[in-house]
């Protein structure tokens, strides 16, 4: 089928490659405008951008999709492929493709509806999520599911992790869809309202651990927040000095152990694990405020940890 492809971000350039490579002609990739990004503060181009003119793609950028000449914009496409694209898509572009447009979600939907819904899996504990296609209309992350496809959320793996393979499931599962919906063999079901749940967008205000839950949610958080907008702390040393670190990866050391006046919450261990509520938290990864990531040791083995220093809330 001849495809318009909708995207900005990351998570969909492993599906304009996979298009590509299925055969679809794609007809136009549509992004965001290029902004300005790093600490240079330089104008990139956006993931999709950049695929596109990799792959010799006419590329279109556009504030709002709903403004465009669709004619001259979507031309001869059959349908639109939209996967991460950041804006809201409007009744005349939908009415605008004789087969409207097809979105690719990082749930197993109705679960997670909205723009994080990769980082509340992790943050949550799930043990498993997907990606979704389902036909777009314009209620939120509500039309008919086409196809579906599962994956394990793996014990210490980050949201970054996850939506890197993810992108890859749907890459794989958008070539499958397309060909049944062509062949027509395949009829998409509605969704059930009662089983939808929210996954609203993260803020900085969200990069926060309350170290007085169990170990297993702080663990899962530290996960689900990293990279954006990642679980800062300040490291508190006995020495009185104070150091703000973000905090990357983690795992379970043990869920039993209760706190004390002498080992609060949040509180280094003797063998440098953290209090947490119930239980313990190893810490494997971190990174140092204008530093780069490194393992907990080369960090505990530079300042000298111990008891009893401890991890405060970022102010």
């Amino acid at each position: 089928m001849r495809v318009v492809f909708l995207g900005t971000a990351e998570f969909g350039v492993p599906a304009l490659h996979a298009l590509v490579r299925a055969g679809h002609p794609v007809v136009a990739a549509i992004s965001q405008p290029d902004r300005p990004a790093g600490r240079g503060r330089s104008v990139r181009p956006t993931p999709i951008h950049a695929a596109a003119v990799e792959l010799g793609l006419r590329h279109i950028q556009t504030d709002d999709v709903n403004t465009l000449d669709l004619m001259d914009a979507l031309g001869q496409a059959e349908i639109g492929v939209v996967a991460a694209f950041g804006q809201k898509i409007g009744s005349g572009v939908l009415a605008a493709l004789p087969r409207g447009c097809v979105n690719l979600h990082g749930s197993l939907l109705p679960k997670y509806r909205g723009a994080a819904p990769i980082q509340w899996a992790v943050i949550n504990g799930d043990e498993t999520t997907g990606v979704t296609v389902f036909q777009l209309n314009e209620r939120w992350d509500a039309g008919p599911i086409w196809s579906q496809r599962e994956t394990e959320i793996r014990e210490t793996e980050t949201a970054d992790e996850l939506h890197d393979r993810l992108a890859e499931l749907a890459a794989a599962l958008i070539v499958d869809t397309l060909r049944d919906i062509e062949s027509g063999t395949v009829r998409p079901r509605a969704q059930d309202p009662a089983l939808a749940s929210r996954a609203p967008k993260l803020s900085k205000a969200d990069g926060t651990v309350d170290w007085s839950q169990a170990a297993r949610r702080v663990a899962r958080r530290i996960h689900g927040l990293w990279s954006w907008p990642a679980a800062a702390c300040l490291f508190a040393s006995r020495s009185g000095k104070q150091e703000r670190v973000l905090l990357v990866r983690a795992e379970v050391a043990d869920e039993v152990g209760a706190p004390t006046p002498d080992r609060p919450p949040g509180a280094f261990c003797t063998d440098l694990t953290l209090q947490t509520g119930a239980g313990r938290v190893r810490l494997l990864e971190v990174q140092p405020a204008g530093g780069k990531r490194m393992a907990f040791a080369d960090f505990a083995n530079g300042r000298r940890i111990a008891p009893p220093d401890r991890l405060l809330p970022a102010q």
